[in-house]
């Protein structure tokens, strides 16, 4: 006998769900691809070097790239990305309602707190600027602390399951750099607090061991092409947390924005409307502040401490003393550019802010009375009205775009065996007539098969931002330079990709070109061939390995999850007949 499904259990499920089809809209209803600043989604991605991470460019987008690679054979790269971006929103507001169910004590851990905790995870600045970034890979990060959380109260408490859901939550976060380290940060501060019916120190080496397999792909691949070891100390000024207006960089920290980028902001959050949506935030988060602290366990103190420093050290890292201690980092310590976009770490800060905004429902009935229905539906509405641009892809901004058909005929020709590819106009970012007003990445190295150069040089506000792509660096002067195409050749080059209709740098590439054989041309690409080109082929079996252990600990620990449930419930089905 199966146990029936309660009420209570599904509601946050299905509203998590439409919030989240609130928010991405555009992308579920129309067909199409990602193409939006950071994020580029094509219809098929491939395991090249620069997917496995082993390029000497930075690894930020491993096993987010080799994933697609494999997911791409069998579904179409536009709809995988949307359906993971979905995933993440509504994990994020389903992880946040089981955070409040798990922690909360009685009544003050019902429906209406979990919907208001729900609706704080996924409806909030962080997640529309993060979006407007084109940063979907760590939403899925950010979307999995409350699970993560929920997964160490588990080992912390000896239950059944525990190890496997931290394993898997600590996976899926991995998806990129930054959410492996957000989700290792969180469930080693809580594995190492006091209390708990487990042995402290076992569950902090268990927690350190499946952190660190988590990271494995990029790990392995920084050690392996050492990239992203000499990060340009430009970027710790240009990346640093930005002030909202009437807020200054702490208040907008602490409501969930400050992103550097001042394009990735929904408009509210460009207008004195970032006040009071802030305020109005906070306000909300705060009505629990007051029951949490009555009560003071060791899993909610840790969490507040995490929320007070996510918030404070981006703060104090924008400082002029933050700046010149961040400029210092990139030259001395290795891997140091995972740590120049400041923002991002407020991540940190939103279990604590879930977990107050539910237990506020209950500090409010006991303080004014009343029902809790009541105060959940104004706390939700007044979420909503904070960020009231997020609802439909940010204002629409967040929406899929159509490659012209030239992009798949050029995918059709090239292939990895004939050297790698470089591309002009010089620079990684484009502005495609199709693609709007933003900047996005160049598609062209998760569009084709061969590894495309790109130096990663990032052009923000003040100046540029050099990147670590030495190689691709060098082959892009000899382009501007009109060099002869021998000099490519033997660089490994064995294409040249020429984006029309995008600004940037021609040079004297012309020259080059006229040497060359163009096997395609029409009005937005044209594509030509290097003869002779030679490259000697990375080793990719260590990063590979890193791939398979990383996808091993997701699969398994979701398994492994799945089939203690199913016991349980197997068993608890046996004692009631």
């Amino acid at each position: 006998m199966v146990r029936p499904v309660s009420l209570r259990s599904v509601v946050p499920v299905v509203y998590s769900l439409a919030l989240a089809v609130a928010v991405l809209g555009p992308l579920v209803f129309s067909p199409g691809y990602l193409l939006l600043r950071d994020a580029v989604s094509t219809p098929r991605s491939f395991p090249t070097d620069s997917a496995l991470g082993i390029t000497d460019a930075a690894a930020r987008a491993v096993p987010q790239d080799a994933l697609l690679a494999v997911v791409t054979v069998v579904v179409d790269g536009g709809v995988a990305v949307t359906v993971l971006l979905m995933a993440a929103l509504w994990a994020a507001g389903w992880g946040a309602a089981r955070l409040v169910a798990t922690l909360l004590p009685g009544r003050t851990s019902g429906l209406p707190a979990q919907l208001v905790a729900a609706t704080v995870a996924v409806w909030n600045p962080y997640v529309a600027e993060r979006l407007l970034q084109g940063h979907w890979s760590l939403l899925v990060g950010y979307a999995a602390l409350p699970w993560v959380v929920c997964a160490t109260v588990a080992v912390r408490g000896g239950q059944r399951g525990g190890w496997w859901a931290l394993a898997a939550w600590l996976a899926a976060a991995g998806l990129t750099p930054t959410g492996a380290v957000l989700a290792a940060i969180t469930a080693l501060a809580l594995l190492a607090a006091p209390g708990g019916t487990t042995w402290r120190w076992p569950r902090i080496a268990g927690g350190t061991a499946l952190s660190v397999v988590a990271s494995m792909p990029w790990l392995v691949a920084t050690a392996v092409s050492g990239g992203g070891s000499d990060a340009d100390p430009a970027g710790v000024a240009a990346f640093a947390a930005r002030a909202e207006p009437l807020l200054g960089t702490l208040g907008s920290l602490a409501g969930l924005g400050g992103i550097w980028n001042a394009d990735a902001v929904p408009g509210s959050r460009a207008t004195p409307w970032a006040l009071v949506g802030t305020v109005a935030l906070l306000i909300v988060v705060a009505c629990g502040l007051p029951a949490l602290w009555r009560r003071r366990e060791p899993v909610t103190v840790t969490l507040a401490v995490l929320a007070v420093v996510a918030v404070l050290a981006p703060a104090l890292a924008a400082t002029a003393v933050g700046l010149r201690a961040g400029e210092w980092s990139m030259l001395h310590v290795p891997g140091a550019g995972l740590l120049r976009d400041t923002q991002k770490w407020v991540a940190l800060a939103l279990p604590l802010y879930v977990l107050s905004a539910g237990a506020g429902i209950g500090g409010l009935r006991a303080r004014f009375g009343g029902r809790d229905a009541v105060w959940a539906t104004a706390a939700v509405l007044v979420v909503l009205v904070a960020t009231p641009d997020l609802v439909w892809g940010v204002g629409g901004r967040v929406r899929p775009v159509q490659y012209p058909a030239g992009w798949r005929q050029v995918a059709g020709i090239v292939t990895a065996d004939d050297g790698d590819v470089a591309v002009l106009p010089a620079g990684m970012f484009r502005r495609f007539e199709y693609s709007g007003r933003a900047a996005v990445l160049d598609p062209a190295p998760r569009m084709l098969r061969a590894d495309v150069l790109q130096t990663g040089q990032l052009v923000v506000a003040g100046g540029a931002v050099a990147g670590e792509g030495r190689r691709a660096a060098d082959v892009e002067t000899l382009l501007l330079a009109g060099a002869d195409p021998g000099e490519l050749a033997a660089r490994g080059v064995g294409w040249v990709l020429v984006e029309h209709g995008t600004p940037g740098e021609l040079g004297e590439s012309q020259r080059t070109l006229d040497g060359l054989e163009r096997v395609h041309g029409d009005a937005e690409l044209s594509l030509y061939r290097v003869p002779g080109a030679s490259r000697q082929p990375a080793d990719r079996d260590a990063a590979v390995a890193a791939h398979v252990l990383w996808a091993l600990l997701l699969g398994g620990g979701a398994a492994g999850g799945l089939a203690v449930r199913l016991r349980g419930q197997a068993r608890a089905a046996r004692e009631q007949t």
